[in-house]
């Protein structure tokens, strides 16, 4: 596309959009990293019920996704991310995140291990400055592979069955492994990986082959509630499992303007993914200072008096000290409760006395609501089907 006319088509269409555009039936668009994304196909509380209960198909196209490759590929992967890519068999997915020197988040995201020597990372933000700055000195090449590659989330309880209709066979697949299939004159990867906390797949293919996987799978679903999910309805899922996203719940620290707003693993819950025994990586002298004094933030799991969620509302103790801010919420459809994440101070983190400040919109007027707010434990919901192997059938 002429930079002179990118203009004229401001968001890019994804492989699979000749069958996600004939499914939204709200023409509700949003976009995500450059690519239109739908929001909700159809109606927001069927869609999220699907998740939990069927089957529900989400197209992962806009996600960024690099080839990582070389004969020093795994140790630049050691150097540049928390975990021990040394640990990560071919076959295998890793979540993990990245830091700067400084220890600050960059991107969290899934590191997959195709070969011996071949790697696939896929994150929220583009970042391949970092990660061609960070790759001085090894012998390794990164190639942004966004556009080479169709990719879609496959969640939900039958989620299995539907493969299994569709003539894959998962059964001994594991999650966090992936393994290769047939398709059509291609190829598909299929992955034990998902953002929902629930059973689920990713699969992996070619621009050629989206349309006809998204036809095979929907002719294999018809019977087992397969529907087509925007991202309102992954994002009430995500809150409910307790997962982060990069830019809602943290601002990635090559973009954050103000340094009070900068964090790191450790005030981000994410401490469990350091390796502290592989060896040097980036922001790990920074990352022990702080492991030594203590973080000044954490991130914690709240629920919320009430039925009005509690996005960017302010935390305050006693009702009138502010010590944090909401970073997501919603009324979670499964647990019938009011959940939240959130950032707060971490000597406030266990306060008994905890309010969370909501406006909520009545008639075109907004009432103040001081309500009532506790920490608890993450994720707010997880069933044993994520894990079972073989999946069960439903």
């Amino acid at each position: 596309m002429s930079a002179l006319t990118h203009f004229e088509t401001p968001l890019l269409k994804t492989p699979f959009h000749p069958r996600t555009e004939a499914a939204n039936r709200l023409l509700a668009w949003g976009n995500w990293a450059g690519y239109a994304t739908a929001l909700t196909y159809e109606d927001l509380a069927m869609e999220h019920s699907a998740i939990r209960n069927t089957a529900t198909a989400y197209d992962l196209c806009p996600m960024i996704k690099y080839r990582i490759e070389g004969p020093e590929a795994a140790d630049y992967l050691n150097r540049l991310t928390l975990r021990n890519v040394a640990k990560l068999s071919v076959g295998g997915v890793q979540y993990t995140a990245w830091v700067n020197d400084a220890g600050h988040l960059l991107d969290d995201g899934t590191l997959f291990r195709l070969a011996a020597d071949r790697y696939r990372l896929c994150c929220q933000e583009r970042h391949l400055n970092w990660l061609s700055d960070s790759a001085h000195g090894f012998d390794v090449s990164i190639t942004e592979e966004t556009e080479e590659i169709a990719a879609l989330s496959l969640q939900g309880p039958t989620s299995a069955e539907v493969l299994r209709l569709a003539g894959f066979a998962i059964d001994g697949l594991k999650p966090f492994r992936m393994a290769d299939y047939s398709l059509g004159s291609g190829q598909l990867m299929i992955s034990r990986t998902g953002f929902t906390g629930d059973l689920g797949y990713e699969l992996w293919t070619s621009p050629g082959q989206a349309l006809p996987l998204w036809d095979l799978l929907f002719d294999a679903g018809t019977l087992h509630g397969l529907r087509p999910i925007g991202s309102d309805a992954l994002n009430i899922a995500r809150l409910e499992a307790g997962f982060i996203i990069t830019g809602q719940d943290f601002t990635p620290a090559d973009i954050c303007l103000r340094e009070d707003r900068l964090r790191t693993p450790l005030e981000m819950g994410l401490g469990w993914l350091i390796d502290w025994e592989k060896g040097h990586f980036t922001g790990k002298a920074a990352l022990q200072r702080q492991r030594a004094t203590g973080t000044g933030w954490s991130f914690v799991g709240l629920e919320i008096d009430g039925n009005i969620p509690a996005e960017g509302a302010i935390l305050y103790r006693d009702r009138k000290h502010e010590v944090g801010v909401v970073t997501g919420a919603c009324w979670s459809p499964a647990l019938k409760k009011n959940i939240a994440l959130a950032q707060i101070r971490t000597q406030h983190a266990h306060a008994l006395s905890l309010w969370a400040e909501i406006y909520a919109l009545r008639e075109l007027h907004y009432e103040k609501l001081m309500m009532h707010a506790r920490v608890v434990e993450r994720p707010f919901f997880t069933h044993e089907r994520r894990r079972a192997t073989p999946p069960g059938r439903f």
